[in-house]
């Protein structure tokens, strides 16, 4: 990417200003040398007309900071930058290049990042922004053109199936959180092999999983099976979306990407097949959870059979993608800050003490609470999220034209506003409440994600259960820093390596409770 970077410092911006500076002295010049007789009021008049011209350019439309157009390289070199490195790694080097509002271009579309916080919460907070780009090819290879949720960008047909996302991810769903979250650790906990080498983001993926199986959809699967199946449709779900038109007409590059995503899906299809004729067979429905009340909506004629299973599909594979990841990325953390570890640890004990974790106490663990927002904020797997303008707007100041692709890099947000020293791990920054405009992991306004509470639950949970039986210990020297991490859609671990899988792995050291003060 060195040469993408001496391209873009080499095209120098190239605004109007400087433009009509220029041809007003041409005028000039050429009317003294062809024209003497013309008068002193004509050519006061020309100025005047070219400098209320500047005026209304510069009133109307201040020019955004960015890379050079420069005949059309500017756009080339920036997308090639947003594929070839990842959306949030391009997003964080433009930002840091430019400012907190850049102008960029993906697959020739202009698209602002911004992360500085009135811009971010604007967009957050106004309903002319509910939209997400990306290319709809790709989103038709994955499934996720108009069906589901994440990426849906048919807004009426988004609003009603958020819905009954709402109903399974704040209703009787999270009141039965705790106890599967308990449950399901406990379980995979005994399950394991051994203490020495343990495989934690295997461990913590196939628990989440289960958890999620348990809440939301109800039939039996092969945890593991189904694992390596999300982590190919989460490939391709990258690889995909930000891909140009002519990628697709490659017919076995099309055709390849979809038989990734067609592996998920079918198997999904398959679960909610077994959970329908579950409900046929079943003399009392007791437990009417989100999967059921698709099938419901499907029988009523309100969703189609190919939305029902991407709705179940995008249900299943939100923990893995993203949560399992950060309960990694905690533990890591808490390794290298053992005062914090400490802290934890007693709280747990003066809270919970020698019982399981039972409703009503995730909300009293309040160190525990500001351990995961220091570390979404610090450290988060999800740093960005993608919209587009559904109208003309004005952005702190800049002009933004409808279809305009937005990039809101919360993350390099929760870097440079608001947090004291933010480039350390801190809990000091959340003993109060952090204003929402400031600290966004979860997002806010209409398209907010749904489940944020029901993932505070669960993180706290899961940390609890594993926390209070095990010290956690990761291969030595192994940090943040120094972990191989992608970031395109989100923030991952490199896995793939022979190396990097051994590397990965820690050790769980079994602990008594009551006596954290020997750790």
């Amino acid at each position: 990417m060195d040469l993408i970077s001496a391209c873009e410092r080499v095209m120098p911006q190239v605004g109007l200003d400087t433009t009509v500076a220029d041809l007003v002295p041409m005028s000039h010049n050429a009317s003294a040398v062809g024209a003497p007789g013309i008068s002193v009021v004509t050519r006061t008049l020309i100025l005047l007309i070219c400098l209320l011209l500047v005026a209304w350019n510069s009133r109307e439309k201040k020019s955004v900071p960015g890379p050079s157009f420069c005949l059309g390289l500017g756009p080339l070199l920036s997308y090639l930058r947003f594929s070839w490195t990842g959306i949030g790694t391009a997003s964080n080097y433009y930002n840091k290049k430019y400012g907190d509002i850049v102008r960029v271009w993906i697959d020739g579309e202009e698209t602002l990042i911004l992360s500085r916080a009135s811009a971010v919460h604007h967009v957050l907070k106004n309903a002319q922004y509910t939209s997400r780009f990306g290319s709809r090819q790709g989103l038709c290879c994955i499934g996720m053109n108009e069906r589901g949720i994440i990426f849906n960008n048919n807004v009426n047909l988004w609003k009603k199936i958020r819905t009954y996302y709402t109903k399974a991810l704040t209703g009787p769903s999270l009141q039965q959180t705790v106890e599967v979250c308990v449950s399901s650790t406990q379980t995979h906990l005994d399950n394991l092999d051994g203490l020495d080498q343990v495989d934690v983001l295997s461990l913590l993926r196939c628990t989440v999983v289960d958890i999620s199986n348990r809440l939301f959809l109800g039939t039996p699967v092969n945890e593991k099976e189904l694992l390596l199946k999300i982590q190919k449709y989460f490939d391709t779900w990258q690889t995909v979306l930000i891909k140009p038109d002519i990628y697709f007409k490659f017919g076995w590059i099309h055709q390849r990407h979809k038989a990734a995503a067609q592996e998920l899906q079918d198997a999904i299809e398959s679960l909610v097949e077994q959970k329908r004729r579950d409900m046929e067979q079943a003399d009392k429905l007791d437990n009417i959870n989100f999967t059921a009340e698709l099938i419901f909506a499907q029988n009523h004629g309100e969703l189609s059979a190919e939305n029902v299973r991407q709705c179940v599909l995008e249900m299943v594979i939100a923990a893995p993608d993203t949560l399992s990841i950060s309960l990694f990325f905690m533990l890591l953390l808490l390794k290298q800050h053992p005062d914090v570890e400490l802290q934890l640890l007693q709280e747990i004990d003066t809270v919970i003490g020698e019982r399981q974790l039972q409703n009503g106490d995730p909300q009293k663990l309040h160190v525990l609470e500001s351990f995961i927002n220091e570390c979404l904020r610090f450290h988060p797997v999800v740093d960005f999220t993608m919209r587009r303008a559904l109208s003309d707007d004005i952005i702190d100041g800049y002009r933004v034209s409808k279809g305009t692709n937005i990039i809101l890099n919360t993350g390099h947000m929760h870097r440079t506003e608001f947090f004291n020293k933010p480039d350390e791990f801190r809990l000091e920054n959340f003993e109060k409440n952090a204003p929402r405009r400031y600290f966004q992991p979860f997002g806010s306004g209409p398209r907010a994600c749904v489940g944020k509470h029901i993932a505070m639950v669960m993180m706290k949970s899961i940390l609890v259960t594993l926390l209070s039986q095990y010290s956690v210990c990761p291969h030595e020297g192994l940090t943040l820093d120094c972990l191989p991490q992608t970031n395109n859609l989100s923030q991952q671990p490199v896995e793939h390596q022979q190396e990097a899988e051994s590397h990965l792995s820690m050790r769980f050291l079994p602990r008594q409770r009551g006596s954290w003060q020997t750790l």
